[in-house]
C-alpha cells in the first residue's frame, strides 16, 4: 500500500527484456531485497540495488495496462517507498495497481493552481467522482469535475515542482488508479454467484438503493 505522497523523482536508466533500472537516492535509504517502490504509481518489487539504484522486473500486463511502454533512457519517474504502520497517510489508500492510463487534455491556468484535464475511457472514469480522490502516475490528487470523457484535478505549484507532472504536457500519458473502496462498493452492489448444484447462479446485492435509504444514508 502507498499513501500518493511522492518522495523523489528518480531517472530511468534502463528498460527492456523484462526489466527496468532506475536511478535514486531517497527510496534506498532503507531498501531490501523484495520491497515494494511505486514507480509513477505502479507497485514493483526491488530485484537488486546498490546507492544509487535499483532494479524492478516487469510483467508484459504490467506494460500492456500502463504507460511503462512510454518510458526511454532518462524519463523521470515519481517513487513511492510502501506505506508502513507508523507513517502519516497523507494522501489517500494507493494500491499501486493501476486501472488504465489516460491522456492529458489540457493544462489551464487558474490563479496559482493548474487545471488539469485527463481523457480516460468510460470503464475508468466510472470510478473518478467529483471530489474524490485519484492517483495520477501514484500521485494523489482531488477530483475537481467529471464529464462522460474526462476528469479534471487541480494542482498546486508545489506539487507539480516536486514531481513528473513538471514535465507533462498535452498528448501525455498517466497511469490512473481509481479510489479502491469504490470499486469494492461497486462490486457489492453489482452482487455475485451462488452454487445451485453444479451451477453458478447470479445473485441481486442485497445492498440497493432502497436498503441505503432505509438505513439512513
Amino acid at each position: 500500500m502507498f499513501t500518493g505522497i511522492i518522495e523523489e523523482v528518480g531517472t530511468v536508466q534502463r528498460i527492456g527484456g523484462g526489466s527496468l533500472a532506475i536511478a535514486a537516492e531517497t527510496v534506498l535509504t532503507d531498501a531490501h531485497l523484495g520491497d515494494s517502490i511505486a514507480v509513477n504509481g505502479i507497485c514493483l518489487t526491488v530485484t537488486s540495488f546498490d546507492r544509487h539504484h535499483f532494479t524492478a522486473d516487469v510483467m508484459p500486463e504490467t506494460v500492456r495496462r500502463t504507460s511503462l511502454a512510454e518510458l526511454r533512457k532518462g524519463s523521470p519517474v515519481n517513487l513511492e517507498r510502501a506505506l508502513s504502520l507508523s507513517s502519516r497517510l497523507g494522501g489517500h489508500i494507493v494500491s499501486g495497481h493501476i486501472d488504465g492510463t489516460g491522456s492529458i487534455r489540457s493544462l489551464e491556468k487558474e490563479g496559482n493552481a493548474l487545471l488539469l484535464k485527463v481523457a480516460a475511457e468510460p470503464a475508468v472514469l466510472r470510478g473518478i467522482v467529483e471530489k474524490g480522490s485519484v492517483a495520477l502516475d501514484g500521485i494523489s490528487l482531488t477530483v475537481a469535475a467529471v464529464t462522460e470523457e474526462d476528469f479534471t484535478v487541480s494542482l498546486i505549484p508545489h506539487t507539480r515542482e516536486v514531481t513528473n507532472l513538471r514535465d507533462k504536457k498535452t498528448g501525455s500519458i498517466l497511469n490512473i488508479e481509481t479510489d479502491v473502496i469504490g470499486k469494492y462498493v461497486e462490486k457489492m452492489m453489482q452482487g455475485g454467484y451462488t452454487q445451485e448444484g453444479s451451477k453458478a447462479v447470479p445473485e441481486k446485492s442485497a445492498l440497493t438503493r432502497a436498503f441505503l435509504l432505509e438505513n439512513g444514508f
